[in-house]
């Protein structure tokens, strides 16, 4: 069970559980005798254009080893069914890459290229010592869906009798208030939340929903994580 450590209103923190928000899906595909879909990997190529031009060294000597052949394919590879696979970095002739770099490109609202950095992994904070912070900054909903784009979205749930309190206050109060609160790390509550080692960076929104007054009644505590803001050019 993965979890997170996150403060209330009044600065008091709680280690809660921290699942994916179930998407429920309305339909389902199935083939054309009814039976369910599955999903399948299979080796589609094994080279590429770069490959072949590093090998024959021109796009016209590449054409020409198409035509007097089949070199692009390996029929004893291609097509094969995969069970269980493995990522690995290339360089462009095809060879495996056994060093390398990542960098993180930095574009312009033009799409241009601005800077180029290495990529820093940064560490997860949703359960270190400093806990998520509740900023008390409030967004109106119907403002929030037009600002950002949320991309993942994890239901907190109580894992005891106190934490069941502490939460479903935190979500009857964001309920009556119709609106989103912005949550972050550090002790100021303004760092982005970072779910695993060298993960994205988000921005951190709390939703709430209850139904009824009394204790039992049924809660629901959403953190939605956004890495985008939708701006006017």
């Amino acid at each position: 069970m993965r979890l997170i450590n996150i403060t209330n209103e009044k600065q008091r923190d709680a280690k809660v559980a921290l699942e994916p928000f179930p998407d429920r899906q309305r339909t389902k595909l199935v083939m054309a005798d009814g039976t369910e879909k599955q999903s399948v990997q299979f080796i589609k190529t094994t080279t590429s254009c770069d490959a072949l031009l590093s090998q024959h060294g021109s796009l016209d000597a590449v054409g020409e080893a198409l035509i007097s052949g089949d070199g692009e394919i390996d029929f004893e590879q291609v097509g094969r069914f995969l069970h269980k696979t493995v990522k690995l970095y290339v360089h462009t002739n095809g060879d495996m890459a056994y060093t390398f770099n990542l960098v993180q490109t930095l574009f312009n609202k033009a799409g241009e290229e601005i800077e180029r950095r290495n990529l820093s992994k940064q560490a997860a904070n949703i359960v270190s010592e400093i806990p998520i912070r509740w900023t008390g900054k409030q967004i109106p909903k119907d403002e929030a869906i037009r600002r950002f784009v949320f991309t993942r979205n994890y239901q907190l749930r109580h894992t005891s009798g106190l934490s069941y309190d502490f939460l479903f206050d935190m979500a009857k109060q964001l309920h009556t208030q119709n609106s989103l609160l912005l949550v972050g790390g550090g002790k100021s509550g303004t760092e982005p939340i970072v779910l695993s080692l060298g993960g994205t960076p988000y921005r951190g929104f709390l939703e709430g929903r209850v139904e009824g007054e009394s204790a039992g009644s049924a809660y629901c505590l959403i953190l939605h994580l956004s890495n985008m803001e939708l701006k006017d050019i």
